[in-house]
């Protein structure tokens, strides 16, 4: 998986997602105090909980993840959130090389809501270019240009879906906005080191984002049809997290009618293989995941493990997370 010869155990110990968290205590290579594991401490931070209360056995757990598997699988999801009228025509218009900017900007004014989304996404810290106040949606497209405008968009689109409900999910949907676009930029700013699409892996990298506000709400909605608890546990909410995600980003792409590429980059992001050449997401994630936990004052990633991780070269990397620190000090700090 690495572009450096690594052992194959800190492989798995410091991939972002990995499905076998536990596995590896049970292989002959394994030692007794195994390196930190960078999910685990974007769980804790997430979730607003310390390590012990995550590894705490929920007697419920088994119950309600199957039901939240079942769900998945036969997509009767209750929290899936609805696909954006004017989504299809944007993608076909940010994936046409001749979209020039009136057509952009008569598919966005045709959604109120999304226009609304649009100029406070745009003259947000992450992504207003200066300090003029964008008015209009043809000014935004103007001052940002096609490639940022496209990001804009993306943001624009999912931010309401993230958005806090209620006071009880306000500081993980915080959280995980911060996160998903610390993710987003960081994929998109590799992807175009790798001379790939910029402004999709921007997209696709804010949906496990999503995907996690989505599993979260779906199981806060199972507790409470069988009566188990008013909140979910933390511990129960990591598994469902941890077992769920992908196939959440999977389901999410699917119902969008996202195109097929996006699909490739989420399964090559969730099983990745030493022969794959596509990395921006993983990468993304990785490097998004380790800065924004940096940023908070978490436990974090070793330096050296960093480098060892992804695919780009150490000048490159220092150009990306130098740009990623500058956007969330932009973003402010957490309450």
């Amino acid at each position: 998986m690495f572009s450096k010869k690594q052992p194959e155990q800190s492989a798995q110990e410091t991939r972002l997602f990995s499905h076998t968290l536990d596995e590896q205590a049970n292989t002959e290579n394994a030692t007794a105090e195994p390196p930190p594991r960078l999910e685990e401490h974007l769980f804790c931070w997430l979730l607003d909980a310390q390590p012990a209360h995550l590894k705490k056995h929920v007697p419920s757990a088994d119950k309600v993840l199957a039901e939240l598997g079942q769900r998945l699988q036969s997509n009767a999801m209750e929290e899936l959130p609805r696909k954006p009228g004017t989504l299809p025509m944007l993608m076909r218009a940010l994936s046409a090389e001749t979209t020039d900017r009136k057509h952009l900007t008569d598919i966005i004014l045709s959604d109120p809501s999304l226009t609304d989304q649009l100029l406070q996404v745009a003259n947000s810290p992450q992504f207003k270019p200066g300090d003029h106040v964008i008015e209009s949606v043809d000014q935004a497209v103007f001052v940002l240009g096609l490639n940022g405008i496209k990001n804009v968009i993306a943001a624009a689109v999912m931010r309401p879906m993230i958005a806090a409900r209620n006071s009880s999910e306000a500081l993980f949907a915080q959280r995980a906005w911060r996160w998903g676009l610390t993710c987003a930029r960081s994929a998109e700013m590799i992807a175009r080191i790798h001379n790939d699409d910029t402004s999709a892996h921007f997209m696709v990298g804010l949906l496990p984002s999503l995907a996690y506000i989505t599993i979260r709400r779906e199981i806060t909605a199972i507790c409470r049809t069988h009566n188990i608890d008013s909140e979910p546990e933390p511990a129960l909410l990591k598994q469902a997290l941890a077992q769920y995600q992908w196939a959440t980003c999977q389901l999410l792409a699917n119902i969008w009618a996202l195109p097929p590429k996006y699909h490739a980059w989420l399964l090559t992001a969730e099983r990745p293989s030493p022969t794959q050449e596509n990395w921006p997401l993983l990468d993304g994630l990785v490097v998004g995941t380790r800065e924004v936990l940096r940023h908070a004052r978490q436990r974090n990633l070793a330096e050296d493990e960093l480098q060892n991780i992804v695919h780009i070269s150490p000048q490159q990397l220092d150009q990306v997370r130098a740009a990623v620190l500058t956007m969330l000090k932009e973003g402010g700090t957490e309450h």
